[in-house]
C-alpha cells in the first residue's frame, strides 16, 4: 500500500520560479486558481533557468479558452532556430467550468485576471491566477502607511525586549 504524501513532501515538490510582487501592490486579490501552461520545449528550459517576468502579464478568456498574455519568457540561450517568441500568448489548461467561472468574474466591472506566481510542481509548469480589481492611489498610500506603522511597532517591541 502506497503511503500518503504529507505536507512536507508536497512543499518539496513545488519550486517557485517567479512571483508577481507588483500584483499585490496594484490590486486587491479576491479569488485564486491554479492553471497549467501549454509550452514549447525551449520555453520550459528557460523557465527552469528562472528567466521569466510576469510584471505586465494578465489572463483573458477568448472563445471558451483561457490565455496568458504578455508574460515574458526569455529565449533559451542554447536554443537554435527552434527558439520561442518571448511574448507570445500561452494557452492555460483549466476545466471548462473553471474557465466559465473566471470569465463570469472577469466580466464584472473593474475585475481582471492576473498571474501571481509561476512555479514548477512535480516537473510541470503551473501558474497561480487571481481575480482582482485595481487599487486606487489612496488605497496604495494607505497600505504603505499601515505597513510602516506595523514596522515601527515591531521595532518598539524588539527594542523593549532587548532592554529587559
Amino acid at each position: 500500500m502506497a503511503r500518503k504524501p504529507n505536507k512536507k513532501d508536497q512543499d518539496e515538490s513545488i519550486k517557485i520560479i517567479c512571483r508577481n510582487r507588483r500584483a499585490f501592490h496594484d490590486y486587491f486579490i479576491e479569488d485564486r486558481i491554479e492553471a497549467g501552461l501549454v509550452l514549447r520545449g525551449t520555453e520550459i528550459k528557460s523557465i527552469r533557468e528562472g528567466r521569466v517576468n510576469l510584471r505586465d502579464a494578465y489572463a483573458r478568456v477568448d472563445r471558451g479558452e483561457a490565455w496568458l498574455v504578455n508574460a515574458h519568457i526569455a529565449p533559451y540561450l542554447q536554443g537554435s532556430w527552434t527558439n520561442h517568441e518571448p511574448l507570445r500568448d500561452r494557452k492555460l489548461l483549466l476545466h471548462k467550468s473553471q474557465i466559465a467561472a473566471l470569465a463570469r468574474q472577469a466580466s464584472q466591472r473593474g475585475q481582471t485576471i492576473i498571474p501571481l506566481q509561476l512555479y514548477l510542481k512535480d516537473g510541470r509548469a503551473k501558474v497561480e491566477l487571481a481575480v482582482a480589481h485595481g487599487k486606487r492611489e489612496y488605497d496604495k498610500r494607505e497600505a504603505i502607511a499601515r505597513r510602516d506603522a506595523e514596522r515601527e511597532i515591531e521595532r518598539g517591541v524588539r527594542s523593549r525586549s532587548r532592554e529587559s
